[in-house]
């Protein structure tokens, strides 16, 4: 039987900011230009090698990152409660995740906070703490989950996703 929430309103919200709901980069001409370049290589190589599942996935990377460029994000609503998180009008209990993580390094641009889930499958969660102070956040959610100390560093993902502009 699946298990019923309450309303996301008579959750006690102890921080929330609002978050973009995907990062937005700024891409140059020469980044178009060089990707453009990049595609049309895969893509001779995946016609040369037969590899027409491949052609496919490029066009559809394409075609997605197309509708998305001119496409603001969404700022969501994050919030931190006694009981779990609030993402937009989604509620994660504490009891689904393994253990959080805040990677601060103003300098390098990176302000994060990671929420790693027990369930294998399921993506880490990564949340932009925009101007919000990341010690009280972590003496909160002390009280609900571990700490991840070893994760000094955003994950890679993230750092070639800005590298790379995607």
């Amino acid at each position: 039987m699946p298990q019923i929430n309450p309303p996301l309103e008579q959750y006690d919200e102890i921080f929330s900011w609002p978050v973009p709901e995907f990062d937005k980069h700024e891409r140059s001409r020469a980044w178009y230009i060089g990707a453009i370049i990049f595609a049309l290589v895969v893509l001779a190589y995946s016609f040369w090698t037969a590899n027409f599942l491949f052609v496919v996935i490029i066009v559809l990377a394409a075609v997605v990152m197309m509708l998305n460029d001119n496409r603001e994000p969404d700022k969501i609503k994050f919030a931190i409660t006694g009981e779990g998180l609030i993402i937009g009008k989604k509620f994660i209990d504490y009891d689904d995740l393994k253990n959080f993580s805040i990677v601060y390094k103003p300098r390098q641009g990176v302000k994060k906070l990671y929420f790693e889930f027990k369930n294998v499958v399921r993506p880490r969660l990564s949340i932009y703490l925009d101007n919000m102070n990341p010690l009280p956040i972590r003496e909160t959610l002390l009280n609900y989950l571990p700490e991840d100390l070893e994760r000094e560093n955003e994950p890679l993902s993230e750092q070639l996703g800005r590298l790379f502009k995607i």
